[in-house]
């Protein structure tokens, strides 16, 4: 999730454990940095490497068994330079950067994007697709009540935004199942049996949601809107990648073999090469647009280069093409 998610449900749930009202303003603060403070994987980059981040990002920092440390982590550095003064012992400074910490891993969890929560026993990325990234419907109600708890010194605003992320993530569940399920009537249709298939929330919403199945050779990309007014927005198919027919002048023993492997990693699997440009591998479960194949990221190979060159590392931001209008038809039923 973006930094402000994070650091707004980070707080919410240490000011909602406040014994007492007098503390909610210094429990949000400690929680809400705490809450922010796994993404800090960022920094782990490589001028050499581009995709050593995603190695790294929603990794170690992000598991369940981590969690004690980088709460006490959290506490060490933020009870110094701001416990202290605002009266605090420093089991209180532990408890509140420890319970903040302890919501962004799971809240990770269940965007898109794939999160480690059982490292170091298992790299397998969890994703339970049922919130966007970004989602401003599931953060500003969220943010006001930890603002509120911390001014007025109430504990019951932070209960009554922490209801209502857990009633949110619980029709971002529902509303995922549906899609889900208008999936497999989409695949029926073209006589399709999924070797699996995955519904995700589109950009800022759980609306609609971009549809993702596999066939033997094939992947198959389109869109739907879940429950409300259901549409469905016929999409796209790309072949898998296959390296000897998509690129057979890779040598299979260069890093840039090995990079296309640790992207099929990242991907789940879903790996493609671009239809417009050959030399790229994508990752065909995010766009703008949820029923293209246009790709937020990917990476791009060099024939020619030598064994130990790495691939470039890509990322795609095009919103041209009327793509903000389709969206919103989308949205919108029309």
């Amino acid at each position: 999730m973006d930094p402000l998610t994070q650091g707004a449900l980070g707080a919410a749930l240490p000011q909602a454990t406040a014994a007492h009202g007098k503390w909610a303003a210094s429990a949000g603060l400690f929680g809400f940095l705490a809450g922010m403070a796994a993404d800090l994987d960022v920094l782990i980059r490589s001028s050499t490497d581009p995709l050593l981040f995603l190695e790294y990002h929603r990794q170690f920092t992000h598991s369940l068994v981590f969690i004690p440390v980088g709460g006490l982590l959290c506490a060490l550095v933020l009870h110094s330079l701001l416990g202290r003064r605002r009266g605090l012992a420093f089991r209180q400074s532990w408890l509140f950067c420890t319970l903040g910490y302890a919501t962004h891993a799971l809240l990770d969890a269940c965007t898109t994007y794939g999160t480690m929560l059982f490292w170091p026993f298992s790299d397998v990325r969890i994703a339970w697709n049922t919130i966007s990234i970004i989602d401003p419907l599931f953060t500003l109600p969220l943010l006001l009540a930890v603002v509120l708890a911390g001014k007025r010194g109430r504990p019951l605003f932070a209960r009554l935004g922490l209801l209502w992320a857990c009633s949110y993530m619980a029709l971002g569940l529902w509303q995922r199942n549906e899609a889900v399920a208008m999936g497999y009537e989409i695949a029926a249709q073209r006589g399709h049996q999924p070797l699996r298939l995955e519904a995700k929330p589109s950009f800022a919403n759980i609306l609609v949601w971009k549809i993702v199945y596999e066939t033997d050779q094939r992947y198959y990309v389109d869109a739907v809107r879940a429950s409300l007014s259901p549409r469905v927005f016929v999409g796209a198919s790309v072949e898998k990648l296959d390296i000897p027919r998509d690129m057979p002048w890779l040598d299979r023993g260069s890093l840039q073999a090995r990079d296309i492997e640790r992207f099929r990693w990242f991907s789940n699997g879903y790996v493609a090469s671009d239809p417009r440009f050959p030399n790229r591998v994508i990752d065909i479960r995010y766009s703008i647009v949820p029923n293209e194949l246009a790709p937020l990221w990917s990476i791009e190979l060099q024939p020619g280069a030598p064994a130990d060159a790495h691939a470039n590392y890509l990322v795609h931001r095009e919103t041209g093409g009327n793509r903000a209008a389709a969206m919103w038809r989308m949205l919108s039923g029309g």
